[in-house]
């Protein structure tokens, strides 16, 4: 795709979008047959043939519509007309559309295009396909251009990653494309096997990791600005490759969905790449504790006692509760061994969250009030909402246990996203600007290129728009 501020004479595919407002305004200038099938609601398109060539009128809805709901008409319009669409120069035609809203709406047009396997073989993908919209200069289209790629990039990695089959995203297999990745864009890559791990003390995650066929791979990746002085954002993604819940086994219904349980994981890697395609003026500290949760003679049992990073004990009371395990080592590594302005960690990490929000929001809790209020801004600015939830200290009481510091779930059938939450607080080293994201219920889920739940990409617009504007 490339964006183009010039007018040709003709051309034979034309984008035309319109509010529900701005058709009234122009439907006049349209036979009574088109008319009559389209209104300007939103995701309405009807196909105008004539014989020069053939226009979309895309439908926006309302005129008070967010800039986000322009991103998702694109993506619906995209998904639904991409055997359509050629790879021709193509003139847009929105003169009420702002340069944001544009931004958002090549986005779309991007985002659209995903489906697993992902392979860039849409029109929009193709640089024969030449956008033409004259609202904007050629200088700040480029920019647009730049940053929609850039987005487009690292959502579909994430959502390519979280679509993967089990057996194709074993654990040496996701190593390999990560030091890969390192070397593509500069990142300093390191990763710890399981020996290194015992010697490094982290017992929380080898307590998940030691039922595995596979060797541990405890990732930290780091992308550096050249700008002194920059902030550093600190990010932990839960990184399960499959989990079958151990011991403490998962019922089998549904179980081919556990491929999803590394979404905390996919989100942060999107996010690598965004900002490291945009050159972001940030730091960024990312640790991926990689593992899959198995069972074999060597699992951990209900009831083990496990001695953390950090030094706390933990009785392990349940083991399909393995995210906050390694979760706990991830923070207090990250914690303990980097200064970061900035600490959030992202999981699909409860059933709690999915039975309280379902697919609209994520979980959020923080112990800081600004992070908590732009985290919820941003949310709401991406369409990638959360919603904040207490961590009062009356929630650690549940987690109390009598041969440990803490045992790794309540007893009591009810917050277990709340009580999670406080258990990972005692593994941030008392870090001032910490957040987790429980996002158990919008990473993977009903999506528009796919008959079963999939990938939705939760988390890479909301971190990238809050690492790219963060004060």
């Amino acid at each position: 795709m490339k964006l183009i501020n010039k007018k040709n004479k003709k051309y034979t595919q034309t984008f035309q979008l319109f509010t529900e407002e701005e058709w009234t305004k122009s439907s006049k200038n349209y036979n009574k047959n088109v008319a009559s099938f389209f209104s300007g609601k939103k995701y309405e398109v009807f196909i105008h043939t004539h014989e020069e060539g053939i226009i979309y009128l895309i439908g926006l809805g309302k005129s008070s519509l967010q800039n986000f709901e322009i991103q998702q008409v694109a993506v619906k319009f995209s998904q639904t007309q991409k055997e359509k669409i050629h790879a021709v120069p193509t003139l847009v035609l929105a003169d009420f559309l702002k340069e944001k809203q544009f931004e958002e709406f090549i986005k779309g047009l991007l985002l659209g295009t995903y489906q697993y396997p992902f392979d860039k073989k849409h029109a929009f993908w193709n640089p024969q396909f030449e956008i033409h919209f004259e609202n904007i200069s050629q200088k700040k289209l480029d920019a647009i251009h730049s940053k929609a790629e850039a987005l487009a990039n690292g959502q579909t990695t994430c959502q390519e990653w979280l679509n993967k089959p089990a057996n194709l995203k074993k654990p040496d297999v996701l190593s390999l494309y990560l030091k890969n990745l390192a070397k593509k864009y500069e990142l300093k890559y390191t990763v710890f096997n399981r020996k290194k791990c015992e010697e490094l003390g982290l017992g929380a995650y080898l307590s998940v990791n030691q039922g595995s066929a596979y060797d541990a791979a405890f990732t930290i990746i780091e992308y550096k600005t050249t700008v002194k002085n920059a902030k550093t954002f600190g990010l932990v993604g839960k990184c399960v490759l499959f989990d079958t819940g151990g011991i403490s086994l998962k019922s089998h219904e549904n179980m081919h969905y556990m491929k999803s349980d590394m979404g905390g994981a996919t989100a942060v890697i999107g996010t690598l790449i965004y900002a490291a395609e945009m050159e972001l003026p940030v730091n960024i500290v990312a640790v991926l504790p990689i593992t899959d949760n198995a069972i074999s003679e060597k699992a951990f049992l209900p009831s083990d006692v496990i001695t953390a990073y950090n030094g706390t004990t933990i009785e392990v009371l349940n083991t399909d509760a393995e995210g906050r395990m390694i979760l706990a080592d991830g923070l207090s590594y990250l914690a303990k061994n980097y200064k970061t302005d900035y600490l959030i960690d992202l999981a699909t990490l409860t059933g709690s969250s999915v039975r309280m929000f379902g697919d609209t929001c994520g979980a959020l809790f923080s112990n800081n009030e600004d992070l908590k209020n732009s985290l919820v801004k941003t949310g709401d600015k991406t369409n990638q909402r959360l919603w904040n939830l207490p961590l009062w200290d009356i929630w650690k009481d549940d987690i109390q246990s009598d041969v440990a510091d803490l045992k790794n779930i309540s007893m009591k059938p009810i917050g277990d996203c709340i009580v999670a939450a406080k258990f990972l607080e005692q593994f941030i080293e008392n870090h001032p600007k910490w957040a987790h994201l429980d996002i158990a219920g919008v990473a993977f889920g009903s999506t528009g290129y796919s008959k079963e739940k999939a990938a939705t990409g939760f988390g890479v617009q909301l971190l990238a728009d809050l690492i790219e504007n963060y004060q």
